[in-house]
């Protein structure tokens, strides 16, 4: 009887594994079924898939840069190999952690001015019902995206100059009693880049919401007027539950950048006065790539910043699926 129970549970084993390979198999039959459907949008896309393989893939050959003493004068494969010593040295370096905590403070404020403006000019923005004053506050508001960083930095630069019109303002509304050297301090650094990049950015930002909140069925909002509903609950109880799955999947994007606070603004705002608070990542592996030649480095500080947002981006992808949320995949 025992062999009988044990052959009869091997069959049901067998019988299993052919249905899960079956199905395995229909569903491998399936896809390509629907690929074939879809033949005009993949010839559309196969530019971007080809851009993508060509500019963001094959570089990655380059990180064996960080495994090597890399001299540029020879061929990649003749470098003298080092192992692990770059990423020793790099996690050895008081720098770094400097470095790493300037750009991790830098990107958090970045992440959350970013959002919350944007969805709160967003959100104003919907409520409007004059279209000419709506127009030009997104036309005023957009202007500055478009604006290079060069430009950019040298306005907040006079704007916060010792006689610049800030100074000029605090004092004579008795705020300070004389001007500051604003980026002279490196305490108020994060600040200013804060609202810097805000200001550059937040039209831009809100675009994206605005499409989403357009796609929010208009009888919620006339049934909520019905029954009664202000402004301010319509707001809360129908357009940002309408736009929640964008909210979540724009975060999730921007958390698997949470290591990459930008360059350009820190690079043209920052100098020797304030270096301690503005100096991060980026400006890190410029400064020993291109200045110290130091090109094993400035990879492995390269690859590092990679791998955390990739962990980022899986961790906060898969937190958002537990919790029934929208997510990338």
């Amino acid at each position: 009887m025992e062999l009988g129970k044990g052959t009869v549970q091997v069959g049901k084993t067998a019988v299993q594994l052919a249905k899960s390979n079956n199905t395995g198999t229909s569903r491998f039959k399936s896809f390509f079924k629907e690929l074939s459907k879809q033949k005009m949008l993949m010839l559309m896309s196969l530019p971007f898939l080809l851009w993508v393989i060509v500019f963001k893939y094959l570089p990655l050959w380059g990180w064996t840069i960080a495994f090597q003493k890399f001299k540029p004068a020879k061929d990649l494969f003749d470098q003298k190999w080092v192992g692990w010593d770059n990423f020793k040295f790099l996690f050895q370096e008081p720098q770094f952690y400097r470095v790493l905590r300037n750009t991790l403070v830098m990107s958090s404020i970045n992440l959350v001015l970013g959002f919350v403006t944007a969805i709160v000019l967003a959100l104003l923005l919907n409520e409007l019902r004059n279209i000419f004053f709506k127009r030009t506050v997104q036309t005023i508001s957009y202007l500055p995206y478009f604006i290079s960083w060069v430009v950019a930095a040298n306005i907040v630069q006079m704007a916060l100059a010792p006689e610049g019109i800030i100074n000029v303002l605090l004092v004579k509304m008795q705020l300070i009693d004389h001007p500051i050297l604003w980026l002279g301090e490196g305490k108020y650094f994060w600040g200013i880049l804060g609202v810097t990049e805000v200001w550059k950015n937040v039209g831009w930002n809100t675009i994206i919401y605005l499409a989403a909140i357009t796609s929010i069925d208009p009888s919620q909002y006339e049934a909520a007027e019905i029954d009664g509903a202000s402004r301010l609950q319509r707001m809360f109880y129908i357009t940002l539950p309408g736009i929640k799955p964008v909210i979540v999947l724009i975060l999730i994007m921007n958390l698997g950048h949470i290591l990459e606070s930008g360059f350009e603004a820190q690079y043209l705002l920052g100098n020797g006065m304030n270096l301690d608070y503005s100096e991060n990542l980026d400006i890190f592996v410029l400064k020993y790539g291109m200045q110290m030649n130091n090109f094993g480095l400035a990879t492995a500080a390269g690859m590092f910043k990679t791998l955390v947002s990739f962990i980022f981006l899986i961790a906060a992808n898969n937190i958002a699926k537990r919790m029934g949320e929208s997510r990338l995949y």
